[in-house]
């Protein structure tokens, strides 16, 4: 299942002009009936709550990411805030608010970069449902599921997996089996999977869309799924990151192109930025050995070793072969520490 192209992150203003024209509700016939399902679905879906975070306009990814972010979170063990990490990080100030219009701030506990998952936690009482967590590993294609943004019902669309396999973003991710699913839900970020059994099985973290067999565009949501959080979590609820080493950053946003792997821009002071790399350049090798594809890139890029290792990449710009080294670094460095409360 080739992607053909997906949307970036919205932020608040992106959303609001995007709610104002759908009238914020989900179609009717998307959305579920509590008689169809064999748990409590008002109290799962109230689980879900809204989440704006204001960035500092200062900040590394206010330029990339905006300094007003809005999405969703989902309110797990212990009451901790399950999101994803783009809509957290470098965050200054952090707002929840329930379904009931109920609002408490909160505090950006963790982020982590190789899952793209980030925590929150609330400063004050919720007072919504924790969502138990489920087994996504055991997720079929063709399974029906709720993805569901904040606002219950009427913000919830019944969608079904359509497909399990790797994803590569432009922004150094990689992930090996992220979900697929269709109909897309419009406001995607941060929203709950939730299975037949009311069970967390996913996040929401991208719109893509696709050309079907006709050449229609068809929408679906990436998911990250969460057999990827549950080995992690505890660490990121006690030290705020997995208790690892960082992998080799770059700060290259690099797109697949007519069977070329192309620079499409970089951070700026970055190491990419630093090592001369630019928009346009063709990525041909990475210590010597032939890029073909995204996750081939990365994959290659990380096998240097930890951050600070040095990256050797040979690149085509116009009609030579350029040789350089990349001194790269720890994304986390980069980033604003979030405020102590």
């Amino acid at each position: 299942m080739p992607m053909r192209r997906y949307s970036p992150p919205p932020t608040a203003s992106d959303k609001k002009h995007f709610m104002a024209k759908t009238d914020r509700d989900i179609p009717l016939n998307l959305q579920p009936r509590a008689s169809d399902y064999g748990f409590d679905l008002e109290a799962c879906l109230r689980s879900v709550v809204g989440l704006r975070a204001d960035i500092p306009g200062d900040a590394f990814t206010a330029g990339t990411l905006g300094t007003e972010r809005a999405g969703n979170g989902i309110c797990i063990r212990g009451g901790l805030v399950l999101t994803m990490a783009y809509l957290v990080m470098e965050a200054d100030t952090i707002w929840l608010t329930t379904t009931d219009g109920w609002a408490v701030p909160g505090h950006a506990l963790a982020v982590d970069f190789e899952t793209g998952f980030g925590l929150v936690q609330p400063l004050g009482r919720l007072g919504v449902p924790e969502l138990q967590i489920g087994d996504s590993n055991a997720l079929d294609i063709g399974a029906p599921a709720l993805l569901a943004a904040a606002g219950g019902r009427h913000r919830t669309i019944e969608t079904q997996v359509v497909g399990r396999q790797e994803f590569a973003g432009y922004w150094e991710y990689l992930i090996d089996d992220a979900l697929f699913t269709a109909p897309a839900h419009p406001f995607w970020g941060g929203a709950g999977l939730i299975g037949a059994d009311g069970r967390l099985l996913g996040v929401g973290s991208l719109i893509l869309q696709q050309g079907d067999e006709k050449g229609r565009r068809v929408d679906m949501n990436m998911v990250v799924p969460t057999a990827l959080l549950t080995p992690i979590l505890d660490e990121l609820v006690q030290h705020g990151r997995v208790n690892r080493p960082a992998r080799p950053w770059l700060g290259l946003y690099a797109m697949e192109s007519d069977d070329a792997v192309v620079v499409g821009g970089v951070s700026d002071g970055g190491p990419a930025d630093k090592a001369g790399l630019r928009a346009g350049d063709r990525i041909v090798a990475v210590d010597g050995d032939e890029v073909t594809d995204l996750g081939g890139l990365w994959r290659r890029v990380w096998s240097a070793g930890t951050a600070g290792a040095r990256v050797r990449m040979s690149i085509g710009r116009d009609d030579e072969l350029l040789h350089v080294t990349i001194h790269s670094a720890d994304r986390s460095s980069f980033l604003r520490a979030p405020r102590l409360h």
